[in-house]
């Protein structure tokens, strides 16, 4: 069919999901795989003790993080700590497997009130990181004027 890649065995993303409380999710490599193989990443986490649905629930302990290649929004791999781990992975799961970085996450709106907004979170977290050098030599340009 036009415009659907074909998956093969080794190319193929398989998430996991431990039904625990709360559940842990995950895809891709993880930060010992990247550092075994020698591949550089930035980690951004958003930690759910930040996140209003998590919040109201009582469920704050839990955490998304994501992997992705350094200076690069491309996602490596994936850990969600959370009571809805397992729906909230395979956002993530999706975005790796059709090529989406992490910054194409940051322009999703995300239903409010959820703790899937953790994962958008995370991904402003990289959006902030691209723009920190340009503020900081704005800032130090002005301040030297």
């Amino acid at each position: 069919r036009e415009g659907r890649r074909r998956s093969t065995v080794s190319s193929m993303l398989i998430p996991w999901v431990t039904y625990t409380e709360p559940e842990v999710a995950h895809v891709g490599l993880y930060e010992h795989d990247l550092e075994q193989r020698g591949i550089k990443f930035d980690t951004w986490t958003a930690p759910l003790e930040h996140n209003d649905r998590a919040i109201c629930e009582g469920e704050k302990e839990g955490f998304v993080k994501v992997h992705c290649k350094q200076g690069t929004d491309k996602i490596l791999g994936a850990t969600i700590v959370a009571a809805s781990a397992g729906e909230m992975i395979s956002e993530i799961t999706v975005a790796m497997q059709n090529g989406l970085g992490l910054g194409g996450i940051s322009g999703v709106i995300h239903p409010y009130p959820t703790q899937a907004e953790s994962i958008r979170t995370a991904a402003l977290a990289y959006q902030l990181s691209r723009f920190r050098p340009f503020f900081k030599a704005a800032l130090k340009n002005l301040m030297a004027w």
